[in-house]
């Protein structure tokens, strides 16, 4: 008995156009066509599923209209809206961002769908090969698209893929869930020029499957996650991949940057950051939100700040601090727009720091300062951005990151009384000198008794500056690198002993295969930093992150590594190695984790007689997207014999060296065997004093009920 077809209401307003006809014609040969005038759709329409396809853009839709198939929807219906028909979400009421990009594509190279991971499985993906899904290979395409916003209540789906080149801003298919029904927008689904093979095919498949999905109801699955459930459907889609960390702060699924709005309150860590929910690449940031009780075991929280389409944030919601006043604690953030980057201030509505409200002066400081030749570039009229705030002398001190013309990066200085109304005071520090970088990122200034802690962002690199404050400016008695490896923009969080400082661990591999994966980018753990009474920096593993250990793998002392390659039985991918090392007369001693059996995979840990340590990287993966350079960290001769705490999480390896060193290595081995740890020496003997594995545990909890939930 065949199967009851799909019962199509094809909207025509009008008379239909050429492609509105071609689509037309396609979708009789499939379904049960009507074609149907909007103004007689009702919630009672006897349609499994209604079709927009329009080249000009229905952005105003008469109140009549848009009632009526809004009313259709949300009573149960299914909406396709193709080309520029995506335009009309705002008017139906489906969602308050409009698509921002309106145009034409001249098609050239087969260009199509480049569909995010996460929703592979997706009926409209059946029998496709791989996420890169093109539909056409010629002739002009009229769109309206998401490219520099993001929907605020739909999820995108798939991004574009043209040529040999993905697009990710380029926003193709998106799905909204309005009350009982379902949306999807497919900005470049045209009909009506002949695609040559297999592009027509692919184009016809695609086509079938959005339809059917959409006759098929709403499937959770592919709506937008705003809570716990919805952020753990995310992390279950990914996780059998061994190279996503498990017990370090990740994203759901997407991007994640840098860390925000660190704060701990009523017992609760709170770590912000920042978060693109359109995929992984940077673009449209919001505030994601995790928290933990422990530094251990973490739960999502709701995305904490997102664009406002009409503020000065529209462009995205970048770096940022917290502090605590006494209308509760309030994140003080750079909001983007066009060409400008201003502070904005938003305050908590709830106890979990759940919800946000952004204060209706912002932005609080209008320009950057005048008098000061601020760094113009391409895509900022002023180099002007991240926040780290206090209280001190009974006014709030910020410290702004920039640049000066021609000079380098500065520390900008600001005071007020109230967080609103800031006063510029000067700079705090400024890099006069070669190779300070043209602009200093998210600077943060710590307090260590009679010393203080300056650290920036620039480049690739993390600086570091002990000294104290003189009238205002900022002398320095040290500095160094704060960690040599893939380690960025790192932010503190007080706690009653001192700070806590996460990084972000930028990824280490192309673009693609960042899109291929549904993730990018990790915070390091919590380490505990600190500058003794002689003024020098020590860096430690916050000391809870000891109740990640599970398993006690390897608990031995003096070996010697004299020739033979030390392979205990142990291994992972999640990990804690506690080794004392004591040089001899070796040129190095190495440790080998995400070892394969036969050594073909593996990532290198060298202490050297030259005092530096290296991580070799050039057998780590073999996956080519992957980078294999090595990374090199000097350590100083006295500290011998050389204490070494080494974190290993899927692809992160965090290498701590006498508590004074870090260096951060992100690594992609591809095998499954490629668990093992070994030692050895090269050129003579060295030996362990002693030597600990742990396998760890911990990571983002299942949601339960209650505060979980």
């Amino acid at each position: 008995m065949a199967a009851t077809p799909v019962r199509v209401g094809f909207l025509v307003d009008g008379h239909p156009s050429d492609r509105q006809e071609a689509a037309r014609e396609w979708a009789d040969r499939r379904y049960d066509v009507e074609v149907l005038d909007p103004e007689r759709v009702a919630p009672s329409t006897p349609h499994d599923v209604l079709w927009w396809h329009r080249e000009d853009v229905p952005t105003e839709v008469d109140d009549g209209i848009a009632s009526a198939v809004a009313g259709y929807v949300r009573d149960g219906g299914g909406l396709l809206l193709s080309l520029r028909a995506v335009g009309a979400v705002t008017s139906l009421g489906f969602d308050s961002v409009a698509p921002d990009a309106l145009g034409t594509r001249t098609v050239t190279a087969p260009t199509g769908p480049l569909w995010r991971s996460v929703y592979d499985d997706h009926p409209a993906t059946d029998g496709f090969d791989g996420l890169r899904i093109p539909i056409a290979d010629r002739g002009p395409v009229p769109y309206a698209r998401y490219e520099d916003r993001l929907p605020a209540e739909g999820e995108v789906l798939a991004s574009t893929v043209e040529g040999e080149h993905d697009r990710p801003v380029q926003t193709s298919v998106i799905s909204w869930d309005p009350g009982e029904g379902s949306v999807v927008g497919a900005s470049e689904l045209a009909f009506g020029s002949e695609a040559g093979a297999p592009y027509g095919e692919n184009r016809d498949r695609l086509a079938e499957g959005l339809v059917d999905s959409l006759a098929d109801g709403p499937n959770p699955r592919f709506g937008r996650p705003v809570d716990a459930e919805g952020f753990r459907r995310l992390r279950d889609r990914l996780g059998d991949d061994a190279q996503r960390p498990r017990y370090h702060v990740t994203p759901p699924a997407n991007w994640l940057n840098d860390p925000n709005g660190l704060i701990e309150r009523d017992g609760t860590y709170h770590v912000f950051y920042q978060y693109n929910p359109g995929g992984p690449y940077h673009h449209a940031i919001h505030w994601g939100h995790a928290a933990s009780e422990d530094l251990v075991h973490w739960r999502d929280e709701p995305i904490a700040l997102s664009p406002s389409p009409d503020g000065p944030d529209r462009d995205g919601c970048w770096s940022g601090c917290a502090v605590e006043r006494d209308g509760g604690p309030t994140l003080l953030y750079t909001g983007g727009r066009e060409r400008r980057q201003l502070p904005c201030l938003a305050t908590a509505a709830d106890e979990a720091l759940r919800s946000w409200e952004k204060d209706r002066s912002n932005p609080v400081i209008e320009a950057q300062p005048g008098g000061v030749d601020v760094l113009e570039t391409e895509h900022w009229q002023a180099e002007f951005r991240d926040h780290c705030v206090w209280r001190e002398d009974d006014r709030w001190h910020q410290l702004i990151g920039s640049g000066i013309a021609d000079v380098g990066g500065t520390v900008l200085r600001y005071v007020s009384e109230d967080l609103r109304n800031w006063s510029y005071e000067g700079e705090l520090l400024t890099g006069d000198w070669p190779d300070a970088g043209a602009v200093w990122e998210c600077p943060e200034l710590l307090r260590f008794g009679e010393w203080e802690l300056l650290h920036v962002s620039s480049g690739e690199t993390v600086s570091y500056f002990v000294g104290t404050r003189r009238d205002g400016a900022f002398e320095v008695a040290s500095r160094g690198v704060l960690d040599h490896g893939d380690f960025y923009a790192p932010q503190s969080m007080t706690v009653d002993d001192g700070y806590l400082t996460w990084g972000w661990l930028p990824e280490a591999r192309d673009a693609e295969a960042q899109w291929d994966a549904g993730w990018s980018g990790a915070l390091s753990v919590p380490r505990r930093i600190e500058v003794d009474e002689a003024g020098e920096l020590r860096q430690r593993p916050a000391p809870r992150l000891t109740a990640l250990r599970e398993t006690t793998q390897v608990d031995a002392e003096s070996v010697s590594l004299d020739g033979e390659r030390w392979a205990p039985a142990a291994g992972g991918r999640a990990l804690e190695l506690d080794v004392t090392v004591a040089l001899g007369d070796a040129d190095a001693a190495t440790v080998s984790v995400f070892e394969s059996p036969d050594r073909e995979e593996r990532t290198e840990i060298r202490y050297e007689a030259t005092n530096q340590i290296v991580v070799d990287r050039s057998a780590a993966s073999d996956d080519p997207r992957a980078r294999s350079d090595a990374q090199r960290m000097p350590v100083t001769p006295y500290d011998e014999p050389l204490s070494l705490r080494v974190f290993l999480d899927g692809s992160t390896v965090e290498v701590f060296a006498n508590e004074r060193h870090c260096l951060t290595s992100r690594v992609y081995p591809t095998r499954e065997d490629s668990t093992g740890i070994s030692f050895a020496a090269e050129e003579g003997r060295a030996d362990l004093v002693d030597a600990s594995v742990w396998r760890l545990g911990g990571g983002f909890r299942r949601p339960t009920t209650g505060r979980d939930a």
